[in-house]
């Protein structure tokens, strides 16, 4: 399986960014290897501990670029629109195939093709509320 990029953040507010090959969306632990560390062994991360996972294009982003909270007219994205909000205020749009609040959680698709996150996967016991757009 290929490394992918990810940048974890957690529910007390940390964030950790690093590799990964074994991240299912099924399981309740996946390994990372440290962005700052990448000749250290990787380390356990509980997804019971997690707010939501950035699978992302590079580790350095776009600092100046606001992700845009909504879609274009017209514009017809795979699955359901939605905004979600997580209990910290923090809000996300975009479009998922799989929405389900018994689940672990789900995958999101940004509204905004030029965010830096590919694809995001919500910690479905962080989440305040989801609504569909």
């Amino acid at each position: 399986m290929e490394k992918v990029k990810l940048v974890v953040r957690y529910g007390d507010g940390r964030l950790i960014k690093g590799f990964t090959q074994d991240f299912f969306p099924t399981k309740d632990l996946f390994h990372l290897t440290l962005l700052d560390n990448p000749s250290g062994g990787p380390i356990e991360v509980s997804m019971k501990d997690l707010k939501a996972i950035f699978m992302v294009v590079d580790f350095v982003g776009r600092p100046q670029h606001e992700d845009r909270k909504k879609y274009v007219e017209g514009e017809k994205p795979s699955g359901r629109k939605v905004e979600v909000t997580f209990i910290d205020g923090e809000v996300l749009v975009g479009s998922t195939l799989g929405y389900d609040p018994k689940r672990q959680g789900f995958f999101i698709f940004p509204a905004d093709p030029q965010s830096n996150n590919i694809r995001v996967y919500v910690v479905s016991s962080f989440v305040k509320k989801v609504r569909y757009l």
